[in-house]
């Protein structure tokens, strides 16, 4: 399943992606993973997530070698059972343009491994022009 937080800048999704992690590493008996742009996160976050900034990846540039990252996180740890991406237009210079094929194959990734993602992205459903939204949970 993937489920998306939208909305433009502002409007209180990474608060919310915190809260949404805190509260699933206490229900959850698998790893939860938080990806965040850079460490601003890492003391909001119980210190079981797994944080992963992704400052410290600085050659991962677009969306095809982030997919690859993200195969590459599942490889170390069998046991995801979420992995959030804050503010994922932040991240890779991944863009708009990006997001249909982005969300498709992080669809494939949550059906394949049985993996929940929570994106969140500062722009507003009309705004994602070509996503497909089946098989996604709009959280906001």
């Amino acid at each position: 399943m993937v489920k998306l937080l939208i909305g433009h800048k502002g409007s209180g999704k990474t608060k919310q992606m915190i809260d949404l992690a805190n509260d699933k590493v206490e229900e959850s008996n698998g790893s939860v993973i938080f990806i965040n742009k850079n460490h601003r996160l890492m003391y909001d976050l119980s210190h079981k997530i797994r944080v992963i900034c992704m400052e410290d990846f600085e050659y991962i540039t677009n969306s095809d070698e982030y997919i690859g990252f993200i195969y590459g996180i599942i490889s170390s740890d069998h046991d995801i059972e979420t992995m959030f991406i804050d503010s994922i237009l932040k991240h890779a210079d991944v863009t708009l343009g990006d997001l249909p094929e982005f969300i498709d194959r992080i669809k494939k990734i949550s059906k394949n491994y049985d993996i929940e993602f929570v994106v969140s992205l500062s722009a507003e459903k009309e705004e994602m022009i070509g996503v497909d939204f089946t098989d996604c949970e709009i959280l906001n």
